[in-house]
């Protein structure tokens, strides 16, 4: 077996933002990282969240943005990607045509006005991930009150994006609709923005982000990596996506064995035995696991990769809004789309061979996953998104005719059960003390091409690996 090693990438971050004096009016109680003020009433905003007390619409909440701590952390390297989702519209601006273009794709218009939020909803979403999309900006704009500028934007709500480049290129490229997506591709326009399952996804019991982070880490000291069950884990959906269907021909047999322990999940059956099998924190217990994309994009790879294990990363043709600052060999093993079983059968052998290197990969993945996506660094993400979006507008935003105002306190009232209780422990009780991080600036082009010409040339180098093995059998 060749040697191999993990590509050293230097990034240089620049502190950029200077702000002016604020006035000092929080005590030095911290909690989730932020510290509390006195001057806010907590109390009947939990009791109405809770449903045993109602409240007005007029709120002690602060307006105005008072950090008492004027330093500033850097944000973690994937925040580069903001500038790249944005670069298309570097030239010529967004213009209202631009957005009101993206209307027939939209599930919903969001206006930021003076600090508060407006919402016109065009149809439903799967689920709930409108609802708790919404919710989460509004908790950013509790976090950070006053801060986040006026915008308009349109967002889409499913595991694909919506609009090609190919039809907006050439006489039409400066006409290019602006939407919010979960995710990217390389051959759609679209702005990549943290999904709705941060704040919880209620009708799969899944718990918000904050929680089910700490959940991980408990679940990962259970159960030392070297003894673990040796082989690739999945649990999952396969009848969504022509790829599942073929991972699970990977599964062991009475004729032969991939090295892969797959399990089909029935949502159905799942929610009327309360999610026995389902938690998530519960399915750390193997040294390998699979991440695989269903319809497109899957919410289950911070899941996945959170566990310590060595993620198992079939090819994937979308991105989320962190995934693209990982590295192959360093983060997760590289699987190639078309020859699954075999590669999972040769990653399995590997990494049982060189248990060390398989252990260290798995737990640079999970550290990744717990250190670059603590809650604070989403809400930062989606305020440094907004607020480069928003200076790149090309008109003032107006509350449309069929736009509502949205609380968190109205939100949550209209909710019960789980939707209810995931709102309530993610509300927003203060605002920070801190400075959101600071940016880093853009990728030169040839630092970029360089970045991702090293993480195909790290795939390459292990696919001639298996090549090789292949070939000795």
């Amino acid at each position: 077996m060749k040697r191999w090693g993990s590509p050293t990438v230097f990034f240089f971050f620049f502190l950029v933002l200077l702000l002016g004096a604020f006035f000092h009016w929080v005590d030095h109680t911290s909690i989730k990282g932020h510290k509390k003020s006195p001057s806010i009433i907590e109390l009947p905003l939990k009791r109405s969240l809770d449903g045993s007390m109602e409240q007005s619409r007029v709120s002690t909440y602060p307006v105005i943005f008072r950090p008492n701590n004027l330093s500033s952390t850097a944000c973690p390297e994937y925040f580069r990607w903001i500038h790249e989702d944005l670069r298309i519209w570097e030239s010529t601006g967004i213009s209202r045509a631009m957005v009101e273009r993206a209307k027939d794709y939209a599930h919903f218009r969001l206006v930021i006005l003076k600090g508060k939020i407006y919402v016109e909803k065009y149809k439903k979403s799967f689920h709930t991930r409108d609802v708790f999309t919404i919710w989460g900006i509004l908790q950013l704009l509790r976090l950070y009150p006053g801060k986040v500028p006026d915008l308009e934007l349109m967002f889409w709500c499913e595991d694909r994006p919506v609009i090609l480049k190919k039809d907006y290129q050439g006489t039409n490229a400066t006409s290019s609709p602006s939407i919010f997506q979960y995710c990217g591709h390389e051959d759609a326009l679209g702005i990549v923005f943290p999904d709705w399952t941060f704040w919880g996804w209620a009708e799969t019991n899944v718990s918000p982000w904050k929680t089910l982070s700490k959940d991980f880490k408990e679940a990962n000291k259970r159960t030392k990596w070297k003894d673990r069950v040796p082989y690739a884990y999945w649990r999952g959906n396969p009848n969504v996506a022509a790829s599942r269907t073929q991972l699970m021909w990977c599964n062991v047999s009475d004729k032969y064995d991939w090295n892969a322990r797959l399990y089909k999940q029935d949502w159905r059956t799942e929610s009327e035995q309360g999610y026995e099998h389902s938690r998530l924190e519960d399915q750390c217990t193997h040294r390998y696991k699979i991440y695989i994309e269903g319809r497109g994009w899957s919410v289950s790879d911070k899941y996945i990769l959170a566990c310590d294990s060595m993620t198992l990363f079939v090819k994937p043709e979308y991105y989320d809004f962190f995934i693209r600052s990982m590295v192959p060999l360093q983060h997760y093993w590289p699987v190639s789309a078309r020859n699954k079983c075999r590669d999972i059968k040769f990653a399995v052998e590997w990494g049982n061979n060189h248990t060390d290197k398989a252990q260290a990969i798995g737990k640079a993945g999970s550290k990744f996953i717990q250190e670059n996506l603590k809650m604070e660094y989403v809400y930062d993400y989606m305020f440094h998104l907004l607020t480069n979006y928003a200076n790149l507008l090309k008109f003032k935003p107006r509350i449309p005719e069929g736009a509502v105002e949205v609380y968190s306190e109205t939100m949550a009232r209209r909710h019960r059960g789980l939707w209810k209780k995931f709102m309530a422990e993610t509300l927003v009780n203060f605002p920070s003390v801190t400075l959101p991080c600071t940016m880093p600036p853009p990728y030169e082009s040839r630092t970029l091409e360089a970045f991702i010409e090293s993480k195909e040339t790290i795939t390459r180098q292990v696919e001639r690996w298996e090549e090789e093995n292949w070939k000795k059998i």
